[in-house]
């Protein structure tokens, strides 16, 4: 067994739950990453596993019995080329994991385009809160939780199964490295533009997951999804059942109640109920799949629905950063047009008729490429006012594409910029949705501190 693994690309959170759960398992890890930075940094640091900042080829001097290659790494990173060229022992990390550590497990996945972190910190909660202590990595940090990862105990393990591909030299999803015996699939829409020409392509990545699924095992499948119902007339070899409406499972919403209770039915029949603290249809949706995950690892849909009362939710997910001259600040993750509208649908049903101003980062590599600039504006209708960032290298026609909202949209080049517009702007009562998938520049406490001065 290799001993010294040396993760390139350790910041992320996939990469540092992997080294988080290797240096459980006895391995010495040692990392680097371009930029690393909370909450990653403080988790690496409380494991005390030595990373380096930057690609620089001397790092490789560490000699590593194992160099664990993430997928942010392409040919040309001068890491990358003196790895090549010395021979080195490399692997990818889902590679690595599938190896070492979920070989032998129950290992359930939670694959979808849209809320796998939330249901893979749900489905985790449950099986902890059930006695089970299972492992996990989940991308992103689950309130319950003091980590994103976990080497967890036998037989049971949880994972957030990505269709991002796997490394420079392995262009497949990472989840068909994983081998699920029960999987979640919670919905599939197109994304990743960088990676997938079309929504096809990511269908036949789902396809691959469900060959490697045993018939002894479980499908978890969004009932509601047409891309889902194509990708299993493909080829499904493993019984499943379903959620949402026309499933196996479903909910039925308390009136008023913001979706934040439920009473769960499976087959007709009622077998739980939820009251929580998260809102919206969507996380419903996220709590039916868990529960139906759950109970096939043998945890009953009334102790499921009492480990999810107390589910404290996930970091960055409709989470408040704080209030300022009696407006409320939000962080979300939310970049996809699909999750912004929902995101969005979620606040409303809690706030009402307050008002809501969205403010949008467009940074992921498909909102880069312009792929969804026509499903924008109607992904931001359910706010009343947004303001979007417009950097001068965006590459394509931000203000054309949100043109049919008039005075209802507004843009600015810098980050600064944007956060005096909107701190003049915002009043007493407002709630200010902020979303991306990046740091923004600091805009949330800066724009804390801006409403503050007034």
């Amino acid at each position: 067994m290799s001993t010294h693994i040396h993760i390139l690309g350790i910041g992320g959170t996939f990469m540092g739950g992997v080294a988080a759960i290797a240096k459980a398992a006895g391995f010495r890890v040692t990392g680097s990453d371009l930029n690393v930075y909370p909450p990653m940094s403080t988790q690496l640091q409380a494991l005390g596993i030595e990373f380096v900042q930057g690609y620089g080829a001397e790092q490789l001097d560490l000699t590593p019995d194992m160099v664990v290659v993430g997928n942010a790494l392409s040919r040309g990173s001068p890491v990358v080329e003196a790895m090549l060229d010395r021979g080195m022992a490399y692997t990818s990390g889902p590679l690595w994991l599938a190896e070492q550590v979920l070989h032998g497990r129950h290992v359930i996945a939670v694959t979808g385009t849209h809320g796998k972190t939330t249901t893979t910190a749900m489905l985790t909660w449950i099986l902890e809160h059930a006695g089970l202590e299972p492992g996990y990595l989940v991308g992103g940090v689950p309130g319950n939780f003091d980590s994103s990862a976990r080497l967890g105990r036998p037989p049971f393990f949880v994972i957030e199964a990505d269709e991002y591909d796997t490394a420079f030299f392995d262009k497949r999803a990472k989840f068909v490295h994983y081998r699920p015996r029960t999987a979640i699939l919670n919905n599939l829409e197109y994304d990743h533009a960088d990676i997938y020409p079309d929504v096809a392509s990511i269908r036949r990545q789902f396809n691959q997951l469900l060959r490697t699924v045993p018939g002894a095992g479980r499908l978890i499948v969004n009932a509601q999804d047409a891309e889902l119902a194509a990708t299993l007339r493909d080829g499904c070899w493993t019984p499943r059942e379903s959620f949402g409406v026309g499933g196996d499972w479903t909910a039925h919403i308390a009136k008023d109640s913001a979706a934040s209770r439920f009473a769960v039915h499976f087959q007709g029949r009622e077998v739980a109920d939820v009251a929580w603290t998260l809102i919206g249809e969507h996380n419903v949706m996220n709590a039916l799949a868990a529960i139906g995950a759950a109970q096939h690892v043998g945890v009953p849909p009334e102790r499921a629905a009492q480990a999810l009362n107390s589910f404290l939710g996930v970091k960055r997910r409709m989470e408040v950063r704080g209030e300022a001259f009696g407006v409320t600040v939000y962080d979300d993750f939310a970049h996809h047009p699909t999750a912004i509208e929902t995101t969005l649908k979620g606040l409303r049903a809690r706030v009402g008729a307050a008002r809501i101003i969205a403010v949008l980062e467009p940074r992921s590599n498909t909102m880069k490429l312009g792929v969804h600039r026509e499903q924008l504006a109607p992904a931001l209708a359910p706010a009343d006012k947004s303001w979007l960032l417009n950097p001068p290298d965006l590459g394509w026609d931000l203000a054309g594409a949100v043109s049919s909202m008039g005075d209802r949209a507004s843009l600015a080049r810098t980050v600064d910029a944007l956060v005096k517009g909107l701190a003049a702007e915002a009043r007493a009562g407002d709630h200010v949705l902020v979303m991306s998938n990046g740091g923004f520049g600091g805009v949330h406490e800066k724009l804390l501190a801006a409403l503050r001065a007034r």
